[in-house]
């Protein structure tokens, strides 16, 4: 499979060569006339740097295009750490170009590794990496991981999958695939090659808790049939996959159990919290929140979120970990936060409860903590700040953005 990167490089090139080729004849066609100029200027008694001065002054135009057209041409790339062959890793990050992928692609392209990113951008936007195409370390393939993948990597990322419920609930079936025929198309791959997978699993793989906070230790409260039982049962059975995976054929799995995360790059009609806060008030629209508001969530920096999932994939620790912050607050107390930041006069309004939402949520990071010297690090203050100005902008550019109708009406 041909990446989009590579054609759109090689197209680029071609006009480049073409019209560098045609400037080039024009620059011979000069000097042959010049040098014919010469000799009847030799006549009137010119000297040969009163000739050379004369084709500079004739060419030089010409050879400043050129340089304009190669720094047109030649994209600027953020500056990447240099790593050896021994150092730098060849990693495959499923979802790559979505929310939480593409800032992991920015975070292992500034380390200097070799980032693949296979995506068939059901949500993931091509946009979120196009910084890097075209880079040498960086590769874009368009590619459903419910179909195999053959190619040679050292790491796996495995983050696709839809995440948030209109998204996962739009096509049940399609998440379900994703998630167990995707997970098994992973799997493989890594045990072909010997490649180590990390499986981006979530925080829902515990439903409704019982257990408050979450211990990686507890099995969950999860309705089986339920409106989202696709997503929390795709997630439960691709662990189920990679520990079998681990025990029969000895393919090296971590995985990292991911709580709320929130920050640039979340999609508009993302409708979880925090898109939906952000984008009700920054709008002037009523805050939605469903049902009483009392039920809590635990939010975290997607940076603080990928530094965790770095610290997992190279560490020693099998086990599920829980990713997450534990500064809990409830939906009203959150909705509030974000009113006070985006200002406005939206109003606060109660819906009624949407089917099966857990009522409480807060990751226990000891395990974290203890085995990779890990915690969030950004306040969430800090965190909305920077959340609500990339929200602010995309908004200003938002009626010239393509959606797929589902999102188009989940945005209404």
């Amino acid at each position: 499979m041909v990446a989009s990167s590579t054609v759109s490089m090689c197209m680029k090139r071609f006009k480049y060569v073409l019209f560098t080729g045609l400037l080039s004849a024009i620059i011979i066609g000069v000097c042959c006339g010049v040098g014919k100029t010469g000799v009847s200027s030799r006549e009137r008694g010119m000297d040969d740097s009163d000739i050379e001065q004369e084709i500079r002054k004739i060419v030089q135009p010409l050879v400043d295009k050129i340089k304009e057209m190669e720094n047109k041409t030649t994209r600027k790339y953020p500056e990447v750490k240099f790593l050896t062959e021994k150092d730098r890793k060849r990693i495959l990050i499923t979802g790559g170009s979505g929310f939480v992928g593409s800032h992991l692609v920015d975070r292992l392209m500034m380390e200097g590794h070799e980032v693949t990113v296979a995506d068939n951008f059901f949500t993931g936007r091509k946009r979120n990496v196009e910084h890097w195409l075209g880079h040498n370390n960086f590769e874009l393939i368009n590619h459903d991981i419910v179909e195999p993948l053959l190619i040679e990597v050292d790491q796996i990322y495995h983050l696709a999958s839809p995440a948030s419920p209109p998204h996962y609930m739009y096509n049940p079936i399609k998440t379900i695939k994703t998630n167990s025929m995707g997970t098994l198309n992973m799997l493989g791959l890594a045990k072909r090659v010997k490649a180590r997978l990390l499986l981006a699993s979530t925080s829902e793989v515990y439903g409704d808790p019982e257990q408050h906070p979450q211990t990686e230790e507890y099995w969950g409260h999860v309705n089986p049939i339920g409106p989202r039982a696709c997503y929390d049962e795709g997630k439960r059975v691709a662990e189920t996959m990679c520990y079998a995976y681990a025990k029969q054929e000895n393919v090296e799995v971590r995985v990292a159990r991911i709580f709320n995360t929130f920050g640039p790059r979340m999609h508009m009609a993302d409708g979880r919290v925090v898109s939906n806060f952000i984008m009700q008030a920054l709008q002037g629209d009523p805050i939605t929140i469903y049902g009483t508001g009392t039920q809590t969530r635990s939010f975290q920096y997607v940076t603080d979120l990928v530094d965790g999932l770095i610290k997992l994939m190279n560490s020693e620790v099998s086990s599920p970990v829980n990713i997450g912050n534990p500064d809990e607050h409830t939906i009203l107390e959150f909705a509030k936060i974000i009113k006070t930041f985006v200002g406005g006069s939206s109003e606060i309004v109660h819906k009624e409860a949407a089917e099966d939402d857990p009522k409480k949520r807060k990751p226990d990071i000891s395990k974290a903590k203890k085995l990779l010297g890990w915690e969030p690090q950004v306040p969430l203050e800090e965190g909305i700040s920077k959340t609500v100005a990339y929200f602010r902008t995309e908004l200003k550019h938002s009626e010239k953005m393509w959606q797929p109708k589902f999102l188009r009406d989940a945005h209404k």
